[in-house]
């Protein structure tokens, strides 16, 4: 990059001596060269992660507070559908537990795409919405949470040892989203890690046999992020729960805190 600034400094150089519009044309060329080669750097520098390129899943559940955090949880899902949708990215819902009332309790994404992962890995943390409620007839402002977990893909080579001892599996109706086989069969799958409490729960396919596969394959995903979390934090020092913050104003969504790339 150094040398390439020092030849176009000597282009522009020459050109202003000889007052040569073409060798400023060609200065200006290689200056955006430049550009568009500092762009691809800093990409790289952004997305330096081993699985930054992966496709991704990401869990939304809703806190405690009902009714609220569920129809944030909500606006929550469809704000990240829409925006990997606006980025050409693909997404399945792999699982999807309805509302009491509205909203939903719970969802598992599947975002599928360039980089997906390295886009979306630091949405993982606590939502806080402070909003005007729609539920509130008094019309009184309320705090609502829900929480995010995103975790990459990981390859099924990748060692990770899970023994089946420490494994719950539990098999249930199918209900929701992918759910239109209600009451019929037991084929969605929850599976929970006892010694970590992690749960993963998939319903989206008919057969109970691919329900577990792609369970666990989340489980193997979601352990492998923990303890890459648990690395990084020993690292940095820091174990801290990153919150981001959102403020609703009549129709629009303003996120007033991010968090850290």
């Amino acid at each position: 990059m150094s040398q390439g600034l020092e030849d176009v400094s000597g282009l522009l150089e020459l050109a202003v001596e000889a007052d040569d519009e073409e060798t400023f044309n060609e200065a200006v060329a290689e200056l955006n060269t430049l550009e568009e080669k500092l762009a691809q750097l800093e990409f790289r520098r952004m997305f330096s992660g081993e699985y930054d390129s992966a496709d991704c899943y990401i869990d939304i559940q809703a806190g405690s507070g009902g009714t609220e955090a569920q129809d944030w949880a909500s606006i929550l899902e469809r704000m990240y559908l829409r925006w990997a949708e606006a980025r050409g990215f693909k997404t399945e819902i792999i699982e999807e537990s309805e509302g009491d009332v509205a909203g939903i309790k719970s969802v598992t994404i599947k975002v599928s795409g360039d980089y997906a992962y390295g886009w979306l890995r630091t949405e993982t943390g606590v939502h806080r919405l402070v909003r005007k409620s729609p539920f509130d007839s008094g019309g009184r402002r309320h705090t609502s949470f829900s929480s995010a977990f995103v975790y990459p893909e990981v390859d099924d080579d990748i060692d990770i040892e899970i023994n089946p001892a420490d494994l719950r599996i539990d098999v249930y109706r199918a209900s929701g989203a992918g759910g239109q086989h209600v009451n019929r069969t037991e084929s969605a799958v929850r599976i929970t890690h006892i010694p970590t409490g992690i749960v993963t729960q998939c319903q989206n396919d008919r057969s109970q046999h691919k329900n577990k596969d792609q369970a666990m394959k989340q489980m193997k995903a979601k352990l492998y992020e923990l303890e890459m979390q648990k690395k990084n934090a020993e690292k940095t020092g820091d174990g801290r729960h990153q919150v981001g913050h959102w403020l609703g104003e009549s129709d629009s969504l303003l996120r007033t805190g991010r968090f850290p790339h």
